[in-house]
């Protein structure tokens, strides 16, 4: 199959005034229209990806995850938001929130579930509308996942995966245009030694009843005989059943993190953390094919993980945040995509990058999240990068967010922005242990052809947790016009609720 030709993933921003109260932050929403979701008539001059726009208006739109939120009394139950991307940005009172408490949400309200730790998104039923499939994060994911799907109104219904309720994760993994689903199940508890997780891989399109146009075989054929790592799930008999696609689980845990075609096949693959045994997490990678994942050797470390096109040669790049226990010495790693699968040895950057802004201390935490997009429109995939242990001024752990350019020789420290609460424009005020980057996104909200960024606060007005919104433009980000909400102005659950932990 010839190289296919993508484009990056991104993820992002809203618009709303900012007021600042006693040194914390709140936001004054600005309406753009009628509250809720916004009806699509789609633009010819905006071009959000299908993946993106849940109501098919051309904007993209914000998924912000609040995974420790008190739903129906059940502490730690979670919920998501979605914002409805626009010309002038997201509007908070454009809004959807989602938990198992909304009515059509299969399941129930259940106390540290984590409900919105992870989610995805892709068009499943391939009606041009991306749906959205939200996970859980607490130990126990028999609850399974929950599809919401997108309409000209937004997203509507739930349909419930059943048992699968760890990161799932959308993309065409076997390269005939569909959108797949690759789903994994909890692992409760585990030891010394990796655990078996089962795991499952659903051919698109997938109908409203949650039905798959066929379930395929996780691993390929070649991978069977490869050791434990796809040894026979021994529960898959109670799972579908029968089990006459092979070996169904990993030895694991895993956690996927990003998606996208390291190596130009026209099959997505999915960078993933895993569990090595003894306490020790490393990462690693499930290239797609027609005929299942073929599993890439683990490497040491783990963090956060973001996949786009660096350097503008066709083939997706692995950005990895890489931050060290127990000192937190912090650097951020850039694979690049080739043919033959990413190259070594990855770049590193630090705050000791020429370029780089800051210095490298310990607890700075460089790289604790991670996201690609291309900000300036150039063809190249930037990469903004969350330090939330960063001091600003005398304030300790405030938190900051680094703007890495991409360009035809790759990630470079030359022309790097950084911002935070204290920067001219930015709403708030930089406050200890705000943990300002704990989750990082770009997407064009906007539809002007320029990533936005995203980036929360999770520990923000006593761990409520906020999301700002940044511009992009050809120059790179500008806090100008630049806006901040949280729980409150989306009328969603505030106590403790980590808004904006994760984003997308």
């Amino acid at each position: 199959m010839p190289r296919s030709s993508r484009t990056v993933r991104l993820t992002l921003p809203l618009v709303a005034a900012s007021l600042l109260v006693g040194g914390g932050l709140s936001a004054l929403a600005l309406g753009q229209g009628s509250a809720g979701a916004a009806a699509g008539a789609g633009r010819a001059d905006v071009a959000a990806k299908p993946s993106d726009d849940f109501n098919g208006d051309g904007y993209a739109d914000l998924v912000v995850g609040a995974s420790s939120g008190t739903v129906s009394g059940k502490a730690e139950a979670g919920y998501v938001v979605v914002t409805y991307g626009s010309k002038n940005g997201l509007d908070p009172a454009r809004k959807k929130v989602i938990s198992r408490s909304t009515s059509g949400v299969p399941g129930a309200a259940t106390a540290k579930q984590h409900f919105g730790a992870t989610f995805t998104k892709g068009d499943l039923d391939r009606d041009g509308f991306a749906d959205l499939v939200v996970g859980v994060g607490g130990r126990d994911a028999s609850e399974g996942s929950v599809i919401l799907w997108g309409s000209a109104s937004g997203l509507t219904g739930g349909t419930r995966i059943a048992t699968f309720g760890r990161s799932p994760q959308a993309g065409d993994f076997d390269g005939d245009g569909t959108t797949d689903l690759a789903l994994f199940a909890g692992v409760p508890s585990y030891g010394d030694d990796p655990a078996s997780q089962p795991a499952r891989l659903w051919k698109g399109p997938i109908a409203r009843t949650g039905t798959p146009a066929k379930t395929l075989d996780f691993m390929d054929k070649s991978q069977w005989d490869r050791g434990s790592d796809q040894r026979p799930d021994p529960t898959c008999a109670d799972l579908d059943r029968e089990c006459e696609n092979g070996p169904r689980s990993l030895s694991g845990p895993v956690a996927p993190e990003a998606v996208g075609d390291l190596n130009g096949d026209g099959y997505d693959d999915i960078a993933m953390d895993r569990y090595a045994g003894d306490g020790e997490w490393g990462w690693g990678l499930l290239y797609g094919s027609p005929t299942g994942f073929k599993r890439e050797r683990v490497h040491g470390g783990s963090g956060a993980m973001a996949i786009g096109d660096i350097n503008g040669d066709g083939y997706d790049d692995l950005v990895r945040g890489d931050s060290d226990y127990p000192d937190y010495n912090s650097r951020v790693y850039v694979s690049y995509g080739s043919a033959d699968g990413l190259k070594e040895p990855a770049q590193k950057f630090d705050q000791n990058t020429p370029g780089v802004p800051g210095a490298e201390e310990e607890g700075d935490s460089f790289g604790r999240s991670v996201a690609v997009g291309d900000v300036t429109g150039d063809g190249y995939a930037d990469v903004a990068v969350g330090a939330v242990g960063e001091d600003v001024g005398t304030v300790a752990g405030a938190g900051s967010v680094v703007l890495l350019r991409g360009s035809a020789d790759g990630l470079t420290g030359a022309g790097a922005q950084v911002f935070h609460q204290n920067t001219a424009g930015v709403p708030g005020v930089a406050e200890k242990d705000d943990l300002f980057g704990s989750a990082t996104a770009l997407l064009d909200v906007t539809g002007d052809g320029h990533a936005d960024l995203a980036a929360s606060a999770v520990s923000e007005n006593a761990r409520a947790g906020a999301v700002w919104s940044l511009r992009g433009t050809a120059t790179g980000l500008t806090a100008a016009g630049s806006v901040a909400f949280g729980p409150k102005d989306v009328a969603a659950p505030n106590t403790a609720a980590q808004f904006g932990s994760p984003l997308r």
